[in-house]
């Protein structure tokens, strides 16, 4: 399995705009994708303005084959829905999860 590790800047006022956003347009849009295993949100109580998403794929492979122009334009909309609020990728992170046998 591989991690795609993701972390935002946001406002706090439009933390839940950016959740609820993300969630409407580009969570449906990587479901499609063979690979795609799901998708989590991680915010801070500590730190308000900062949003971090994990999305779990099952190889590399089938996530780096995920079109171009597809993740454009579905940026292109999120950006579009996003307009009047500031958002910034701040991180971007890949993990590989390893699993030992306890045998």
């Amino acid at each position: 399995m591989v991690i795609e590790w993701l972390t935002f800047q946001v406002s706090p006022e439009s933390r839940d705009i950016f959740i609820q956003s993300d969630n409407e347009i580009w969570t449906p849009v990587l479901a499609k994708f063979p690979g795609f295993l799901g998708k989590e949100v991680w915010i801070s109580p500590n730190i308000p303005e900062e949003i971090t998403i994990i999305i779990r794929w099952q190889t590399r492979e089938q996530w780096k084959a995920i079109p171009l122009d597809i993740l454009e334009e579905t940026e292109q909309t999120f950006a579009q829905r996003m307009q009047n609020y500031s958002y910034e990728m701040t991180e971007s992170k890949e993990y590989q999860v390893r699993k030992f046998s306890n045998s």
